[in-house]
Order: C-alpha cells, then sequence, then structure tokens
C-alpha cells in the first residue's frame, strides 16, 4: 500500500448506530444499558459461583465458567462503545480502534464456536461414558479444551483483521452498524473486495463446521445411549445434564448460521444489524441466565450463598439490637 493509501486509512470512522436517527434515543440508552448489566452482573455472579461452590469443582462447570469469561469480554467489546455514542453527538472511532473491535469480536465469536463445540464433547462423555469421565475430562484435556478454544478463535482475528484494515477507504466513512462488523466495513472500500469476502465466506463456513460436527456426533451418541436406557430417571438426568447446553447452542449458532451462511441476498444492512445486536448484547445476557435457571447444582449455590448472605445479616442486626 502507498503513502496516500496509509494516510487514507489513519482517518477516523463513523458508526452510524443500531438505530441511525432514534426517536428516542434516551430510551434505547435505558434498555442496551439494561441489559448490559444484567448481563454483566450474571456472567460475573456464575464465575463466582463456580469458584466459591465446591459441588460446582467439575470440568462442565469449569467450561462453563470461561463460556462466561468470554460473554463479559464479548459484550464490553461493543456495547460500551454503543452507549457513548447514544449520549454523544461525536460517533467516530478510530482507524486503530476499529482494527481493535474486529479483532477481538472474531477472537470472541471464535472462541465460543469451539468452546460450545468442545463442551458437547463434556456432555457425551458424562452421559455415554460416564465412569471413564473423570479420565477423559480430566484438568489437563480442560486445559487444552480452553485454551484451544481461545486459540483457534484468535487464529481468524489474527488472519481476517489485517487483510480487512489493509483495503483502501475512499468512500463515505460512515459505517452503518452500531461496531466495526467486517462486511459493514468492506463496504466502505473503493477496490474490489469480492474474492476476499468469498475467501472470508469459506473460513466462517469452516469456523461453524467443525464445531457444528463434534456437536452433531456427541448428540447422535447421546441420543441412542439415552434411547438404550431403560430407566426414566437415567434418561430424566441425561436431558437434563444437556438441555441447557443444546438451548444456548441453538440460540448462538442460529444468529451464526444468518450472518455467516445464508447468501447476501438475504441480507440488509437493518437485519443484519438486529441479528448483530442479538447475538452481542442479547446472548451474553441470556447463557448464564439458561444455565442457572435450568440447573439445579447452580440455582442451589446460588441459594446458598444468598442464604450465607441473608444469615450473615440477620446476625448483624441482632448484635446492633443487643448492643441498644
Amino acid at each position: 500500500m502507498g503513502m496516500e493509501g496509509l494516510l487514507q486509512n489513519s482517518t477516523n470512522f463513523v458508526l452510524t448506530g443500531l438505530i441511525t436517527h432514534p426517536a428516542f434515543p434516551g430510551l434505547l440508552f435505558a434498555i442496551v444499558f439494561s441489559i448490559f448489566v444484567v448481563a454483566i452482573t450474571a456472567n460475573v455472579v456464575m464465575i463466582l459461583l463456580i469458584h466459591m461452590d465446591s459441588r460446582l469443582h467439575t470440568p462442565m462447570y469449569f467450561l462453563l465458567s470461561q463460556l462466561s469469561v468470554m460473554d463479559t469480554i464479548y459484550i464490553c467489546i461493543t456495547v460500551p462503545k454503543m452507549l457513548q455514542d447514544l449520549l454523544s453527538k461525536d460517533k467516530t472511532i478510530s482507524f486503530l480502534g476499529c482494527a481493535v473491535q474486529i479483532f477481538l469480536y472474531l477472537t470472541l465469536i471464535g472462541g465460543e464456536f469451539f468452546l460450545l463445540g468442545l463442551m458437547a464433547y463434556d456432555r457425551y462423555v458424562a452421559v455415554c461414558n460416564p465412569l471413564r469421565y473423570p479420565l477423559l475430562m480430566n484438568r489437563r484435556v480442560c486445559l487444552f479444551v480452553v485454551v484451544g478454544s481461545w486459540v483457534g478463535g484468535s487464529l481468524d482475528g489474527f488472519m481476517l483483521t489485517p487483510v480487512t484494515m489493509s483495503f483502501p477507504f475512499c468512500r463515505s466513512r460512515e459505517i452503518n452498524h452500531f461496531f466495526c462488523e467486517i462486511p459493514a466495513v468492506l463496504k466502505l472500500s473503493c477496490t474490489d473486495t469480492s474474492l476476499y469476502e468469498t475467501l472470508m465466506y469459506a473460513c466462517c463456513v469452516l469456523m461453524l463446521l467443525i464445531p457444528l460436527s463434534v456437536i452433531s456426533v456427541s448428540y447422535t451418541h447421546i441420543l441412542l445411549t439415552v434411547h438404550r436406557m431403560n430407566s426414566a430417571e437415567g434418561r430424566r438426568k441425561a436431558f437434563a445434564t444437556c438441555s441447557s447446553h443444546i438451548m444456548v447452542v441453538s440460540v448462538f449458532y442460529g444468529a451464526a448460521f444468518y450472518t455467516n451462511v445464508l447468501p447476501h441476498s438475504y441480507h440488509t444492512p437493518e437485519k443484519d444489524k438486529v441479528v448483530s445486536a442479538f447475538y452481542t448484547i442479547l446472548t451474553p445476557m441470556l447463557n448464564p441466565l439458561i444455565y442457572s435457571l435450568r440447573n439445579k447444582d447452580v440455582a442451589a449455590a446460588l441459594r446458598k450463598v444468598l442464604g450465607r448472605c441473608g444469615s450473615s445479616q440477620s446476625i448483624r442486626v441482632m448484635t446492633v439490637i443487643r448492643k441498644d
């Protein structure tokens, strides 16, 4: 790239936002901020519960805590900037800031793809090979799963971010989105990006197919194992073990399928922004809620912590009354 191209690419971009000209920006800010607070709180509580309660010191909950870590970082990539833009007339984002946002977004979404896929393998071992579960899902394997998910996601970021930001942007600097998503950024390029978009499409489909294959094979074996069970109680436990993960996978991969697999003819800027808002804002909030509401162990751990807090408060009140 020549000096002129570098100078062009060094200027700021402008994010138009989720809604270009919202009639009630204060209301939109309140809704998004509330979701953001709930998502951060729910994920941090999940991480703390798994760390504090010894009954949750199992491979499944260790992987779940890593999912909460990813979701916490994931929502912090886009929402704070979005909230700032709703309150400010200056909706600019620097060239470097846009590149960092793209890299982190790709790393986190790719990491979650792989982690959710490998969590399906964890459920397969728990249901189909319960006696070998401690051996097949030992601490070393769990660490490998987590590190592998982060590395797999970051490869996507390292490959796509430099190429995306190397294109000359000589059209309008307005990105029709609330964050720097690659398709929206590429629309500003004054060169032909069709070949790159095709390669990126193939890369994204591959990133989806690998974990989806693991999920499909794992749950096929789980269903066959459950079908052979004679005990209704055993079937119920197997379903309870997998239901939360199935719901999270359905929500996350459903939105990802629209974004990364459907042809361009199905996409419009408005639809893309709504779907992006779903999996960048709502999904990080829904994941911990699904696991906490549908999981007896997590619910029991939460009640235990709340009970301790209630007991401590009662003791303090009684102490104050006695002193009076």
